[in-house]
């Protein structure tokens, strides 16, 4: 069961949201920690469970097409519903097959070989050749992603927001690659953010913001926030 604490902010009452940080292509460790909350919701049912990935499921891991294909495929635990945000390197990525050879070059350099490998994609593969290699059910997924999702006192986003600008005017590249100012923002923002994209050994709880990337690829583990009423709980794989 998780063991909880008390949160900076809350949900209604009846709902629960299981947020996932980074996954960066570690297959294995997602399809244990979707296995570790249909244990715990079978343990506490709830009337509305949400499963809420913050992005970057692709680069740098083993297998980003495996993570894709498993979250593309619909709702992975059983009686909980599933979104996914996208995360920069998602953005990167899809800017990167769109032909901008800028973005190609920064991706490869980030983790893209892993990826290409991964839909196997033949090292030295003229670039221009990538997009027909990897399968269009697949783009189309990635291209759908949202950017941000609200519910009770968080907003989720994969990286953080600009401090000082409403949430309805953020610039949405902001939310899938700031850090500073952000970080180092003590004051309050319109709601608490929960949010992935810079590592950190252990969960990040501050007032403002709840940081769950905890450098699964890294290393480290693989972070899920179990946001419930006023309460906040970990588990990790």
């Amino acid at each position: 069961m998780v063991t909880s604490s008390l949160a900076p902010a809350s949900l209604p009452a009846g709902s629960r949201i299981y947020a996932i940080g980074d996954v960066h292509g570690c297959r294995d460790q997602l399809a244990d920690m979707h296995a570790q909350i249909a244990a715990d919701l079978a343990a506490r049912p709830v009337a509305d469970a949400l499963v809420l990935h913050l992005g970057d499921y692709v680069d740098r891991g083993p297998d980003s097409a495996g993570v894709v294909e498993m979250l593309r495929a619909g709702a992975p635990v059983p009686g909980a519903r599933a979104l996914q945000l996208m995360g920069n390197h998602e953005a990167l990525m899809l800017a990167a097959l769109a032909g901008d050879r800028r973005a190609a070059q920064v991706w490869l350099e980030n983790g893209g070989v892993a990826a290409l490998a991964s839909w196997k994609v033949p090292p030295r593969t003229d670039p221009a050749a990538w997009a027909g290699l990897i399968p269009p059910a697949a783009l189309a997924w990635l291209r759908g992603l949202a950017r941000s999702h609200q519910a009770g006192g968080y907003l989720f986003v994969h990286a953080g927001i600009r401090p000082g600008i409403a949430i309805a005017a953020q610039d949405p590249d902001d939310l899938i690659w700031i850090r500073e100012p952000f970080l180092s923002w003590t004051e309050p923002h319109e709601k608490v953010v929960v949010h992935g994209h810079t590592p950190v050994r252990a969960p990040a709880i501050r007032p403002n913001r709840i940081g769950i990337d905890t450098g699964a690829v890294l290393g480290g583990m693989l972070t899920c926030a179990v946001l419930e009423a006023d309460r906040l709980g970990f588990l990790t794989a």
